[in-house]
């Protein structure tokens, strides 16, 4: 590396490595529960798929991000798009229940090992060319809307392929019958995301040039792995400003699960069809994406008219909050005025953790020093995971009616509420000791200056 590119460079290059990592992972929301069920998967064989992925992300989630902090960013973003080029593989053409499920574990495994190079990343470099005080809000939300914006792209690639491959001649059929049904049309996004896959790696190994690392030995990474790993599990007992961000990331995933469980069903009883509230679904998760694209990109002038990044949180959660709330009292109701509160509210979470997201991961980048922020990153998924599905356990035993929605609504609430009273400013550390809030490993051990509180826009 002759030297730390520039934040411009930077940053054009984490939004095109957001954009090839989620784009493939798009494609699969619209084809994949029905690809399964075209090999003759039956639901419980489809639910221990999708249990296998969640299982095996949540398993590996802090391992992969101390492995980053370890071994550096671009191998592990590397290794992600080979297992993702692989499950994908598998998926396309897997017709067998142990080749699918193989191919959802890999999937699960991808994304934890995903979960937070890329950001550090991009921290890493921009710290590098300006200091510890530079600007992260613009990047940082860039690579936000650059994500939810491949999201959108994705689901509406993945529904109109196949459709498309069905008009006319019925390339489809023709596919499906030369290659003795396996490939079949509802294969072709996975298959054309596993290309996308390739394009992803080549960009990682060429594009993110970061600086050599301390070679570690087999024991070294073992050990340094690890203690990373506890390093990043302590670290919101001792800054109270992570500790917000990790609970306002477990508030943020008790309302996504929410909104994913409850919408389906909602969608199908306002059509009178499964396959036509599958329509309206899809539409609304596409519209969900772009709306929190939108949130993204306004996060730094969200912060800017709130103050700081802490009352931009605040502010975005609740509107995230009031938009759950707004879905619970129009469950009663299905005349066209309740309709159209419901989609501004299904919008307005979106939105709201879409504007979010940006302000609190700059507080915790301000808060972690370089050698553990993707474990902090792992951690704050980790959070997001667990509460979601703890939540969905809750949701599944709840009523139907408004009362699973004000669940979500509530939580995500008592999120926003966490960032009413500011914090304290923390006190320098003694010369020679780390800061509170830096993270070490046995590999590299690192002491940063003392960080700002809040945003200043």
């Amino acid at each position: 590396m002759t030297g730390p590119l520039d934040i411009r460079t930077a940053r054009c290059r984490y939004v095109t490595v957001c954009v090839l990592f989620w784009l493939p992972l798009g494609m699969t929301i619209a084809p994949l529960i029905l690809l399964f069920t075209e090999r003759g998967m039956a639901m419980p064989a489809i639910a221990g798929f999708f249990a296998a992925h969640s299982l095996t992300a949540a398993a590996l989630e802090l391992p992969t991000g101390g492995l980053s902090d370890v071994l550096g960013r671009r191998a592990v973003l590397a290794a992600a798009g080979l297992l993702n080029l692989t499950a994908l593989t598998l998926l396309g053409l897997g017709t067998t229940g142990w080749l699918l499920g193989l191919g959802m574990a890999l999937v699960g495994a991808g994304r934890a090992l995903s979960s937070g190079p890329a950001e550090a990343w991009y921290v890493d470099t921009v710290h590098a060319h300006s200091g510890p005080g530079a600007e992260l809000h613009i990047g940082l939300a860039r690579g936000s809307s650059a994500t939810s914006a491949a999201l959108a792209t994705g689901t509406l690639l993945g529904g109109t392929l196949p459709w498309l491959l069905a008009l006319g001649p019925d390339l489809g059929a023709r596919l499906s019958e030369a290659t003795s049904g396996l490939v079949l049309p509802l294969s072709t996004p996975l298959l054309l995301g596993a290309a996308v896959e390739i394009a992803f790696v080549l960009y990682v190994l060429t594009g993110l040039r970061e600086s050599p690392r301390p070679r570690a030995t087999l024991r070294e990474m073992l050990r340094g792995v690890p203690l990373t790993v506890v390093g990043g599990l302590r670290l919101g007992g001792r800054d109270a400003l992570v500790r917000r961000v990790l609970l306002s990331a477990g508030a943020a995933g008790s309302a996504v699960a929410a909104i994913e469980l409850l919408t389906p069903g909602r969608a199908a009883a306002l059509t009178g069809a499964s396959e036509s509230g599958a329509v309206l679904f899809a539409a609304l998760a596409c519209a969900g994406f772009v709306c929190s694209g939108v949130g993204s990109h306004l996060a730094p002038l969200t912060a800017r008219l709130a103050g700081s990044g802490e009352r931009a949180v605040m502010v975005s959660l609740g509107a995230s909050a009031s938009g759950l709330l707004l879905l619970a009292a129009t469950t009663a109701s299905t005349g066209v005025g309740s309709m159209i509160l419901a989609i501004v509210g299904y919008g307005l979470v979106y939105f709201g953790l879409g504007a979010a997201g940006p302000s609190e991961n700059d507080i915790l980048h301000r808060r972690v020093a370089s050698s553990g922020r993707a474990t902090a990153l792992s951690v704050q998924s980790l959070a997001l995971q667990l509460a979601g599905a703890l939540t969905g356990l809750i949701i599944s035993v709840l009523p139907s009616g408004p009362l699973p929605w004000l669940l979500g609504g509530a939580v995500l609430l008592a999120g926003a509420v966490l960032w009413i009273h500011r914090s304290e400013p923390t006190p320098p550390a003694p010369a020679g000791t780390p800061q509170p809030h830096a993270l070490s490993s046995s590999a590299s051990t690192a002491a940063s200056d003392p960080h700002q509180q809040h945003v200043d826009q």
